[in-house]
């Protein structure tokens, strides 16, 4: 049984909404997924705040013709597409996708849509292999403190260049 064109209208203004609060979009085509399988994705991805959305192609379409940082999602809009609609770690819901990629073998990522820009396969799986929040913020700090703990040696070592050169003279001049 067909939809309600208000039905339709309620989708494509969900989508809208939705668009708006998301960094990323990741196309996959789920040809072959049984519901256990969309289900498990679900939840993997839910572990990192993205969201598995399944719409018909047409509906997405509606919902990004008029914004310009999505349009270039058009080009991915074909067969059976899933769409995964990612904020905040897109490294780690990107992760978790590739993890169910490998051990399910049956999805396969069309690209994305990042900033306005369509981004292909390679693309995204280069942001996947990105380290994540955490590592880079421990990255960081590890690096600020080592130049600081350089700093502070450094500081200490004037003074105690200068008491050795003093000392070192009085005992020439002693001898």
């Amino acid at each position: 049984m067909g939809r309600t064109l208000e039905g339709k209208q309620a989708i494509v203004a969900d989508l809208k909404s939705m668009l708006t609060d998301i960094e990323m979009v990741a196309v996959i085509d789920y040809a072959g997924l049984s519901v256990a399988e969309l289900s498990d994705l679900r939840n993997r991805l839910a572990a990192s705040g993205a969201i598995c959305k399944v719409t018909k192609n047409t509906l997405m379409r509606i919902a990004v013709e008029d914004d310009a940082n999505w349009q270039p999602m058009t080009e991915f809009l074909k067969g059976t597409s899933a769409f995964l609609l990612l904020k905040g770690d897109i490294g780690s819901a990107l992760k978790a996708y590739q993890e169910f990629q490998k051990v399910s073998k049956k999805t396969e990522l069309r690209g994305g849509v990042m900033e306005g820009r369509a981004l292909t396969q390679a693309q995204v799986k280069a942001i996947a292999d990105l380290p994540s929040k955490e590592q880079l913020i421990a990255q960081i700090a590890g690096g600020i403190n080592g130049l600081a703990t350089k700093i502070a040696v450094g500081v200490k070592e004037v003074p105690s260049m200068l008491a050795r050169g003093v000392k070192a003279i009085s005992e020439k001049q002693a001898a």
